[in-house]
């Protein structure tokens, strides 16, 4: 519709003429209307205004038109227009010269097409809008698009769109670009350092490709017959240890690319621990012991346990062949366990049953007790001597009395209703029969004492003058009795020796060598006999003084030497003085 800028008017127009391109396309009088060919029944020409209306449009429509209008008054009004007839944009195709790409390998060239006049051309790359670069080039009115050394990002899909400014249409394309492998990543499920013999283990390889990847396997660098993203190990074994990697190849792009290696560590579990020793009965300081322990299972750490506390290496403890011998130098009784063996590897433990060494030790540490404890004991009471020592196995006890080993065995000796001629000095002696040692303990003195007599009443001074005076007489006389007197002397006990061995017979020994103080003392003699036999008591009823009968020997004697003999005994004694009052005075009458 090609409309004029002139009001209507009443009256008609001289002429109304209407061209294209200086071509007419109809002239109209007051009486005439002329149009020319291909334009009838296409055009309406309004003669109040002068305005053309064009219908049926083609692209021959084309072109400057121009009206000229001459008014009653033989003025003339001329006016023009540009017409542009446009085809509607149809049939839009893009196509590649390739669409089966490899990455960086190949170059793809896009052309657009399509029917349609004054037509626009814009390609998108999925929904972005691909632009000229150093890989992109757009020719031929941006109908052409091609790229250099594809991509992954290039496959797609490319989208061509034809405009013009009366119509849109696209056409699209996509291309194949294979590319990879590459990324590669190698999975090991439970993904532990190590892995229990009969357990199962799959791997599993992937790898960024397009076509997908094939996948080989290699163990310790050699390949195995297995394929496949997925390399499944069901009941595996200690021969499937090593180092597993996979390969992807890409058929496509004849590329590979290797994983890095991973460890497959299959441990055999740990079980029979045994612990043995080469032998289990030993003594104290004399013996060494050897414990071996054996096991089955991989990769085995061996640890010692004695009791509840690890034994490590030290002066006396060895321990070789990685740990599983256990080596004890100069056992003691501490070593007597029980000794366990801890074994153990990355996926399992056991420990051994118990050994316990029986270690013999002693005798040592030997006590005498005497019960009562008392420093005196009356004459008819009873009295235990009791023996013990630290030993294993329990210590055999002798018996000694003034260094004379008595029959009595056990670490008991009862004395009941004891007499004064079982006074003196009493030992012990411990004897291990394992160990072969023995150890004697210290001396200790049993006193007996006689109990009190109420028929006599001499003191202490009154006995000792009967007694020297008796002595005079009996000497003589030359009749009956020997009689001799002494001072008591205070007995300074000494230790006896653990490992002396038992004293013998005594008579017609030497004397030589006893001090004075190792003589035998006897005390308080409240009776003799006369010649005729009769019997003759000393000392008077009314004296209530205790009075005793006392044997004491000291247990030390000089090294290689005898208690006296009753002859030299005797000359001693002659030799001895009297003593100032005051002293203790003990008296002895022997018959002859």
């Amino acid at each position: 519709m090609f409309n004029t800028t002139v009001p209507p008017t009443e009256n008609p127009f001289l002429t109304i003429t209407w061209n294209i391109d200086n071509k007419p396309i109809i002239a109209s009088t007051s009486s005439t209307n002329n149009t020319a060919p291909g334009y009838e029944g296409r055009i309406t020409l309004f003669i109040s205004t002068g305005s053309l209306e064009l219908r049926n449009l083609a692209l021959s429509d084309s072109g400057e038109y121009r009206v000229t209008i001459v008014t009653q008054e033989a003025s003339q009004l001329i006016g023009s227009i540009r017409l542009e007839v446009l085809e509607p944009v149809s049939n839009v195709v893009a196509t590649a010269n390739d669409t089966d790409l490899v990455e960086y390998n190949n170059s793809v060239r896009l052309s657009c097409s399509s029917s349609g006049s004054s037509l626009s051309f814009l390609w998108l790359n999925s929904s972005s809008e691909v632009t000229a670069s150093d890989r992109v080039q757009l020719t031929d009115g941006n109908s052409t698009l091609t790229i250099v050394s594809v991509t992954r990002y290039d496959q797609g899909p490319f989208i061509c769109k034809v405009s013009n400014p009366v119509s849109t249409a696209g056409g699209s394309v996509n291309l194949s670009i294979s590319y990879g492998p590459e990324n590669i990543k190698l999975i090991i499920s439970l993904p532990q350092e190590h892995h229990e013999e009969g357990s199962n283990i799959v791997l599993s390889c992937s790898a960024d490709s397009r076509p997908a990847a094939l996948f080989y396997w290699f163990l310790n660098g050699d390949k195995m017959p297995d394929t496949g993203p997925e390399l499944k190990l069901m009941n595996i074994q200690m021969n499937h240890s090593g180092n597993y990697s996979c390969q992807a190849f890409n058929e496509k792009t004849l590329r590979y690319e290797t994983s890095q290696s991973s460890a497959v560590s299959v441990q055999a579990r740990v079980a029979n621990v045994v612990v043995t020793p080469n032998t289990t009965d030993l003594v104290e300081f004399n013996n060494s012991v050897r414990l071996s322990c054996s096991s089955s299972g991989s990769s085995r750490s061996f640890l010692w346990l004695n009791s509840s506390s690890e034994v490590t290496a030290s002066d006396r403890v060895q321990l070789t062949d990685g740990d599983s011998t256990l080596t004890i130098v100069s056992v003691t009784r501490y070593d007597q366990g029980p000794f366990m063996c801890n074994v153990s590897n990355p996926v399992s433990t056991d420990t051994s049953g118990s050994v316990l060494l029986s270690i013999s030790y002693g005798p040592e540490n030997i006590k005498l007790i005497i019960s009562p404890p008392q420093e005196h004991h009356e004459e008819g009471s009873n009295i235990v001597l009791s023996c013990s020592a630290d030993s294993r196995p329990a210590a055999l006890f002798y018996w000694f009395l003034n260094g004379d080993k008595l029959s009595d065995t056990g670490p008991e000796l009862k004395l009941p209703n004891i007499q004064m001629s079982q006074g003196g000095n009493y030992s012990c002696r411990a004897f291990n029969e394992k160990t072969l040692r023995y150890e004697t303990s210290q001396s200790s003195v049993v006193s007996v004492q006689a109990g009190p007599d109420i028929t006599s009443s001499c003191s202490a001074g009154c006995i000792a003058g009967i007694v020297i005076a008796c002595l005079v007489v009996c000497g003589a006389a030359a009749g009956g009795g020997g009689y001799y007197i002494y001072r008591k002397k205070k007995m300074a006990k000494t230790p006896i020796d653990r490992n002396t061995a038992t004293i013998t017979g005594r008579a017609g020994q030497d004397n030589t060598a006893y001090p004075g103080n190792q003589d035998v003392n006897y005390a308080d003699i409240k009776f003799f006999q006369n010649r005729d036999g009769g019997r003759v008591q000393v000392g008077t009823q009314n004296d209530m003084s205790s009075q005793y009968a006392e044997v004491r020997m000291n247990s030390a004697r000089a090294a290689g030497s005898s208690p006296p003999t009753y002859n030299a005994y005797m000359q001693q004694s002659k030799r001895l003085a009297p003593q100032p009052t005051g002293t203790q005075v003990y008296a002895e009458v022997r018959k002859n």
